[in-house]
C-alpha cells in the first residue's frame, strides 16, 4: 500500500497536484478522515486499495456521493458498487497468474525459482450514473477510452 500512495503521490507532483494523506488503520479511523475531508475539502479522492478500505467501500462510495467528492478506485467491483472510476489491474487476468504459480508450485517448483510478474492488463471503467448524480459531464475523449462504461 505504500508503495502505491508514493507512486501516486509522485505522479501528484508531476502534474502540480498536492496529495493530502489520509490513512485509515482501523474502522473507526473512517470518522476522522471524513471529518477531516470535511474541514479540508480535497478536490478528489484517491482510495487506495486494502483489506480495510474494502471492507469498509459502502461507507467511502457514500461518503463520496453525499459529499459530491470525485472519488477514483483502484479496482472495478468499486465502481459497479457506485463508485466513480477505476483505473487499475484487470483481476480476472492476474487470477489466472496466480493460478499459473499455484500450479507450477504444486509441480514441484520453488517459489524462490519464479520469476516476480507485476500486472500487463490495466483497465479504466467508468461509472456515468454516478457522475451524472454528482453533476459532473466527463470528457467525450476520457469516455471513449474506457474499457467498460455503466450508464
Amino acid at each position: 500500500m505504500t508503495l502505491r500512495y508514493q507512486a501516486a503521490a509522485a505522479a501528484a507532483k508531476v502534474l502540480g497536484v498536492s496529495v493530502q494523506t489520509l490513512g485509515v488503520r482501523a474502522p473507526n479511523d473512517f470518522e476522522d478522515a471524513f471529518a477531516e475531508m470535511i474541514r479540508s475539502r480535497p478536490d478528489a479522492i484517491l482510495m487506495v486499495s486494502d483489506a480495510l478500505t474494502v471492507l469498509n467501500r459502502k461507507r467511502i462510495i457514500e461518503f463520496a456521493a453525499v459529499n459530491r467528492l470525485p472519488a477514483i478506485y483502484e479496482f472495478v467491483f468499486l465502481v459497479r458498487d457506485g463508485g466513480l472510476m477505476s483505473y487499475g489491474p484487470n483481476l480476472s487476468s492476474t487470477g489466472a497468474k496466480v493460478g499459473d504459480f499455484v500450479a507450477r508450485i504444486l509441480l514441484g517448483a520453488r517459489p524462490a525459482d519464479l520469476p516476480l510478474e507485476q500486472p500487463t492488463k490495466f483497465e479504466l471503467v467508468i461509472n456515468l450514473k454516478t457522475a451524472k448524480t454528482f453533476g459532473i459531464e466527463l470528457p467525450p475523449a476520457l469516455v471513449s477510452r474506457a474499457d467498460e462504461v455503466i450508464e
